[in-house]
């Protein structure tokens, strides 16, 4: 067995790896599917083991595999940090904090949460959206410091990752003022007659907003259903329907958007969650978000 390999031959295969296939790995990096193929099969020669084994239409890793993408993942988060260490050491040193976001929590919320890192002196903020279980697979592989979401995280025994409670908020009913007087009449029943904006199943709240429906006995005259929470408030602003949205950021959804609160929702509450990687010591700012309950 050969004591030498090539990087590049290592990267390939942590490719395949994460992207579970040799046909999405080459689209991933915009080679060939052979190329890609052959790049692997030169490691697992030079290392002197197979690395990878199929698995339905895609790849799984061996034994083997598992090892070696265990260092894979340490050797190529070490190299996307270099940019930021130089930086640190040529210039001001920063306090860099990667936060993922859930595409279901509220952004006002989101900068709720936040609240208590924001003075921190010399912060670098990173903020990236997406699906949450891509949020928890970048949170598990340490491209990322925390996540926030509005749910915990599944039990996984591959990802070693924590949810912790952060608060919550109970909901209401908000309109634009050319549809305050028609929501407020009969309120609940008038969401059956107005036009209803409701955020989509990728929101944790929204299975908790049908029940809610059904126990009021409302057929809610719903004419869209919005993924982004800022979206949702922008358009409902704008008259296109009434919405529900937390009520603990009230006074910014009305100075922002000048709506009014038309109900309560009894009984619904959406809660949030920082969701971090199991260390021993945690990153100072998110030991600071941690402390913070709304």
């Amino acid at each position: 067995m050969s004591t030498s390999f090539s990087y590049r031959h290592l990267y390939y295969f942590w490719v395949v790896a994460k992207e579970g296939g040799m046909a999405r790995a080459a689209e991933r990096l915009d080679i060939a599917v052979q190329t890609v193929s052959t790049q692997v099969r030169e490691l697992e020669r030079s290392l002197g083991y197979a690395l990878l084994k199929p698995a339905g239409r895609g790849v799984a890793l061996t034994e083997a595999g598992v090892a070696a993408m265990r260092q894979a993942e340490q050797i190529f988060q070490l190299g996307e940090q270099l940019p930021a260490v130089l930086r640190d050491a040529l210039g001001s040193p920063t306090v860099r904090l990667a936060v993922g976001i859930s595409e279901g929590l509220p952004k006002q919320i989101v900068r709720l949460l936040m609240q208590p890192v924001m003075l921190e002196p010399k912060l670098r903020l990173l903020c990236h959206e997406d699906e949450f279980e891509d949020l928890l697979g970048d949170l598990a592989l340490h491209r990322l410091d925390v996540v926030l979401a509005d749910r915990i995280a599944p039990p996984n025994p591959n990802l070693k990752v924590y949810s912790h409670a952060l608060g919550a908020s109970t909901l209401a009913w908000y309109a634009p003022a050319s549809l305050l007087a028609a929501a407020q009449r009969d309120f609940p029943h008038s969401l059956a007659t107005v036009p209803v904006l409701l955020p989509t199943m990728h929101a944790a709240v929204r299975p908790r907003l049908d029940h809610w429906f059904e126990r009021m006995a409302v057929r809610p005259n719903v004419v869209g259903e919005f993924e982004d929470s800022a979206l949702l408030e922008t358009f409902g602003a704008a008259g296109m329907g009434v919405f529900p949205a937390a009520e603990l950021v009230h006074d910014a959804l009305a100075g922002r958007y000048g709506v009014e609160r038309v109900g309560g929702c009894e009984g619904v509450e959406e809660h949030f969650f920082a969701i971090a990687a199991h260390k021993k010591v945690l990153h100072p700012l998110v030991q600071k978000l941690l402390a913070a309950k709304h």
